[in-house]
């Protein structure tokens, strides 16, 4: 057996004791929406079963069955350890005017900085719709250990995943569960907005403090990944951010930034659309997208939405921003469902050579680039 550990923010209320909870149900937290738990978790899991999901070969996707690596972990979870960072805040009073605050915020930053200096690279992953507390740790843990274990990967730089996981249902329910997650999905965004100018403070402040003692920061980079109807969350996320950020551009808090199977409009990285600003905030953003997607079939014609970015991508590639590419997966996902495929073998090693800093058109990907736009790609078999 061994012992994967996972940072992790919510907005979930906790079951049992706050600060040592035995996981988070589906609802917000008592005391509102936005109000954000941060913690770390262990769960222990058989290595011989982890090892038979990471090398299963996939029919013309690589190596790594992440989605049932993903199930199996889902079950760790149930027993997982879970220690939330304790804070000490008063509600009536601004952060800013209590002069002995102690954010839970902070105290996972801290950590977070110390496992940065050790050559890891941060990504924050936002899940999707339909997804249980113990769900969201197990694709996190898998999502966290396929990119560690990508063929292309770079040994000397390791990845981090953090975990939002937010009240999404859990319950299969076609109708009543969808629009019950796009309610929360809305309100939970700015909870995430909430993190991120946290964040953002968090980094400023370090640099000014890195300046200020003539020390060179550590150099490792913070990237976000959103599945599914988290990119939907996300749209929220950007319109807090911009709320609390003076003048008209949002402060860039990751290098890299990746849409996976993104349940949103596919005009939504227009000008004047909810992500017309996510080039803002990264410097690189990556769309993946599959145009066999059921989840994304189901999403246009059952629950009356407009066609989804996730399913053929964007309606007018040739508008994207220069630091957007798409990337059509379609060639490479088999399967009943073909939505998680970003925890599948090609898709996973292609999001951790970016993650490695590799630039889109290196010879390496295993892709190829359109004849007539510069940001559009297809996955090989």
């Amino acid at each position: 057996m061994s012992e994967y550990k996972l940072y992790y923010a919510t907005n979930r209320k906790h079951k049992g004791s706050r600060w040592q909870p035995e996981g988070y149900g589906k609802k917000f937290s008592d005391d509102g929406m936005e109000n954000l738990r941060f913690g770390v978790l262990t769960v222990n899991a058989d290595d011989k079963t982890v090892k038979k999901y990471l090398n299963a070969p996939l029919k013309d996707c690589g190596v790594g069955d992440g989605e049932k690596l993903a199930g199996y972990l889902a079950g760790c979870a149930e027993k997982a350890k879970i220690v939330a960072y304790q804070e000490s805040i008063k509600a009536d009073i601004a952060e800013q005017a209590q002069a002995d605050t102690k954010l839970g915020s902070k105290a996972m930053f801290a950590d977070l900085m110390q496992d940065m200096q050790n050559s890891s690279d941060v990504l924050i992953y936002i899940h999707g719709f339909n997804v249980a507390w113990s769900d969201a740790v197990g694709s996190a843990l898998t999502l966290q250990l396929m990119l560690q274990h990508a063929p292309t990967r770079d040994d000397s730089q390791k990845v981090q995943v953090v975990l939002f996981s937010w009240p999404s249902d859990g319950l299969a329910l076609p109708w009543v569960s969808y629009k019950s997650d796009r309610s929360e999905a809305t309100g939970s965004g700015a909870a995430v907005g909430r993190g991120f100018l946290k964040l953002r403070d968090f980094l400023a402040d370090l640099r000014d403090k890195a300046r200020k003692g003539g020390k060179q920061l550590c150099g490792q980079d913070i990237h976000l990944l959103c599945h599914s109807m988290g990119n939907f969350l996300l749209q929220s996320a950007l319109e807090r951010i911009a709320d609390f950020t003076p003048g008209n551009s949002l402060p860039r808090i990751f290098d890299h930034v990746f849409l996976c199977a993104p349940d949103v409009d596919d005009d939504a990285l227009e000008a004047g659309q909810p992500l017309e600003k996510i080039d803002q905030i990264a410097r690189n953003v990556t769309l993946y997208h599959n145009r066999q997607d059921t989840a994304m079939v189901i999403s246009d014609y059952t629950k009356g939405n407009p066609e989804r970015l996730g399913g053929a991508g964007a309606a007018h590639p040739a508008l994207l921003h220069n630091k957007i590419h798409q990337i059509d997966c379609t060639p490479v996902v088999h399967g009943v469902v073909e939505h998680s495929y970003y925890l599948a073998g090609k898709v996973a090693a292609d999001i951790r050579a970016s993650i490695d800093g590799w630039e889109q058109g290196d010879s390496r990907r295993e892709r190829q680039r359109s004849a007539t736009l510069e940001n559009v790609w297809v996955l090989n078999k």
